[in-house]
């Protein structure tokens, strides 16, 4: 998708690259990856208004170093090195970069040293963000120090005759609190981006190149009822009306009233042509005995692609199929960065359709992140329920019961998991939380129901607060708020006895049980 405005990030291996492309996207301007070794003309054919260089975890003296073209410095557009980025630019122009002293980790109290457009509104002493065992010890007469910290003379800096910028902490990152002021100053008063990058413009591009894309062709879309798959049915609506059909599997494993929640707002609310297909039956009799977490997921899989199949082979003139794929999957694949082919990483329901059914992809989110996403899914109407809501696994609640899946088990995790969900919702935690849910354990203990000794189930209770879902830490949900889910599951929900509260953090532990 064509954009007026780009700020290219060469990544050079850095963990926050990502969280650099969200701080510039969140200022208005429209920023992607691109691998660090770009050749210049490539990088001059996007038109960029500016460009970032990354932060990263090598050496810039080391043989091997990832290194950039030095052409991109006679682009003419201004350039802002982080970290390491900072130490490559210094090095390419003329300055000396060693191994730091004492080698920086954490806070770090930052000393504005000049008046200059990088630096301009941030405080004469503040706090910054720096992770770094080389730093930038010798500079030119081309270069002028714009910052320091008691260890770092060179904390920014900038050179005197090429649109050249660096900074050896982290703006990217919460820890730094004015960071963001770096990078308002470097878009708007250094690169003069005039910030078109709105989630409602996106929508205008994404539904002219969908039509582009599909002429007067079918667009079929897996619906999940989860907020990837229903932003791509409404933005796919919105753009090619009656040509889209969606199709939902319900495979038994879904929780309480969610094929009614996807029925009325896709069907009854947004007037979607959508297929619903029951495969309780076949799932569950496919999944009969199975405990073994990884296989539960490939027989669902396996199902899910049967279904989809039979569906889809019934729909006349379908050439496309439609897919959530955001920014980050097609970053993980490793075919993200400009100039290579992306190799997709398929949703794992979706994997060997379009190739055993010959379709192509649309793959309208595939510029987006999450947060973007849900903006975007405001934007097209969505409900908040459907905007909002929690990751829900591809394997439903299969992968939330420990052991083998019945419905039995079945009933008992949804009735339990309904009321953990509506005791979130009622104590305004469930936007302050980033995943919670109920899971049944494999085991029975003992307990004391009326007068007489019960022998019940168990069910586990996880919550997590987490940004991006790679680290999650454990949510601090008020035990009164515990309280009333435990009294009233327990008293609820027939076959549990006993309610306990997951505090794990992800790492070592993943957010799901299995």
């Amino acid at each position: 998708m064509p954009h007026d405005e780009i700020i290219p990030i060469l990544d050079f291996g850095a963990q926050y690259a990502q969280l650099i492309a969200r701080r510039v996207r969140e200022k208005g301007v429209y920023s992607e990856l691109v691998r660090p070794d770009i050749p210049a003309g490539e990088l001059q054919k996007l038109k960029p208004k500016g460009i970032i260089l990354s932060g990263g975890p090598s050496s810039v003296y080391e043989a091997g170093a990832p290194r950039c073209d030095p052409g991109i410095f006679d682009i003419g557009v201004p350039i802002l090195g982080i970290c390491y980025g900072m130490q490559l630019g210094c090095q390419i122009l003329g300055g000396q970069v060693k191994s730091a002293k004492a080698r920086e980790f954490g806070r770090a109290r930052l000393h504005v040293v000049a008046d200059d457009a990088l630096v301009r509104g941030l405080p004469e002493e503040t706090t910054v963000w720096m992770s770094h065992g080389d730093q930038v010890q010798e500079l030119t007469a081309d270069f002028v120090a714009l910052a320091s910290t008691p260890t770092c003379q060179y904390a920014a800096a900038r050179h005197v005759s090429r649109p050249f910028y660096g900074v050896q902490f982290h703006p990217e990152v919460t820890h730094t609190p004015r960071g963001e002021q770096i990078f308002q100053n470097f878009l708007y008063d250094i690169c003069k981006c005039s910030g078109t990058w709105t989630m409602g413009n996106f929508v205008e591009q994404a539904v002219a190149g969908v039509r582009k894309q599909v002429g007067n062709a079918k667009v079929i879309c897996g619906l999940s009822g989860g907020v990837d798959s229903s932003v791509v049915a409404a933005l796919l609506h919105q753009a090619i009306g009656d040509q889209l059909i969606c199709i939902f599997v319900d495979n038994g494993l879904l929780r309480k009233n969610e094929r009614q929640l996807v029925e009325s707002t896709f069907r009854d609310h947004f007037k979607i042509n959508l297929i619903t297909l029951d495969g309780t039956t076949q799932f569950l009799s496919a999944l009969d005995g199975v405990t073994e977490p990884q296989q539960k997921r490939k027989i669902i899989g396996r199902e899910f692609i049967e279904s989809f199949k039979g569906a889809a082979k019934s729909i006349k003139d379908a050439r496309f199929l439609a897919q959530g794929t955001l920014y980050p999957d097609v970053i993980e694949s490793g075919h993200g960065h400009a100039g290579a082919t992306a190799n997709i990483k398929l949703h794992h329901n979706v994997g060997g359709l379009p190739a055993e059914l010959g379709f192509e992809l649309v793959e309208p989110l595939r510029d987006l992140f999450k947060d973007e996403v849900r903006k975007v899914g405001e934007t097209l109407g969505l409900p908040e329920s459907i905007v909002w809501r929690h990751p829900f696994p591809g394997p439903g609640l299969a992968v939330r019961i420990i052991g083998a899946v019945t419905p039995e088990k079945l009933r008992v995790l949804r009735d339990a998991d309904e009321i953990v969900l509506e005791e979130l919702v009622s104590a305004n935690l469930y936007r302050k939380t980033a995943q919670v849910f109920a899971v049944l354990l494999p085991i029975g203990t003992v307990g004391v129901m009326g007068d007489a000794r019960s022998y019940d189930g168990v069910i586990a209770i996880r919550a997590v607060e987490s940004q991006d879902f790679m680290t999650a830490d454990w949510a601090r949900i008020p035990f009164d708020v515990l309280a009333e889910m435990s009294n009233r599951i327990i008293n609820e929900v027939r076959g549990v006895n006993r309610v306990v509260y997951d505090i794990s953090s992800k790492p070592p532990a993943t957010i799901e049980w299995e």
